[in-house]
């Protein structure tokens, strides 16, 4: 008879535990709120990028530069997409992996050519492919973040046309590093743990952290391209 209490103690925690949960999820949707950026995350991809929100099969790939799967990912993704332009857009949000040291270097030099000449973005993101060995962690291990600063400006000056002093003050430019948190913060929120991640029209592709050959990638956006453009409009009777 001495135990018969528990039960209402039980589920006066349980009731506990549900408020606590509760109040920390508002706390995250308002600081969420208080934290939406000016504009939408990541680099629009070729002639395509105008109809991304239009009638467009919209790709969202995080990738990582210093990252071998995205290395990989890469060519068969953007040959998949040119094949199927305008009627597939792509963007591409970087996401800097915490074991690749010098991620988040490579990341904001992204958008610190995009800064100086948005046509460089993508041959400085392929630069960073063709160059990973140069940026890898056993490469840089006795290397300064200003060290990296210098020589990622060295090679992104041939990508961008501007001198690489020129490039090298956008890693003193808050707003770079400030965008570059926020592609991390974003990936996170749509749940990305790992490089690369794609979303077809919002959803997540299988396999992430993988690769996609391009065969996959026919599989997956030829029968959405081949539906005459018509949209599906969802929900129509709510």
């Amino acid at each position: 008879m001495a135990r018969a209490p528990r039960a209402p103690l039980l589920r006066r925690l349980l009731l506990l535990a549900a408020l606590a949960a509760c109040c920390s999820y508002y706390l995250l949707v308002l600081h969420a709120q208080a934290s939406v950026p000016p504009r939408y995350d990541g680099f629009a991809y070729g002639a395509g990028a105008a109809a991304a929100w239009k009638d467009a099969v919209l790709v969202e790939a995080f990738l990582d530069p210093l990252c071998p799967d995205s290395r990989d990912a890469w060519q068969p993704l953007k040959l998949a997409v040119e094949r199927y332009a305008p009627r597939v857009s792509l963007i591409v949000h970087p996401f800097p992996l915490p074991y690749h040291t010098y991620a988040f270097y490579a990341c904001r030099a992204l958008y610190i050519a995009n800064k100086l000449n948005s046509s460089s973005t993508y041959p400085l993101l392929e630069l960073f492919f063709e160059n990973q060995e140069k940026f890898s962690n056993s490469a840089t291990s006795s290397l300064s973040g200003p060290a990296i600063a210098v020589e990622m400006s060295k090679m992104a000056a041939h990508a961008v046309g501007n001198s690489a002093s020129e490039f090298l003050s956008g890693f003193s430019d808050s707003r770079t590093d400030s965008a570059t948190r926020v592609s991390f913060k974003y990936g996170c929120t749509r749940g990305v743990f790992g490089a690369p991640f794609f979303f077809v029209n919002g959803f997540l592709q299988p396999g992430g952290g993988s690769p996609i050959d391009y065969s996959s990638w026919i599989g997956i956006l030829d029968p959405l391209v081949s539906q005459n453009g018509e949209r599906i409009e969802m929900f129509t009777s709510l």
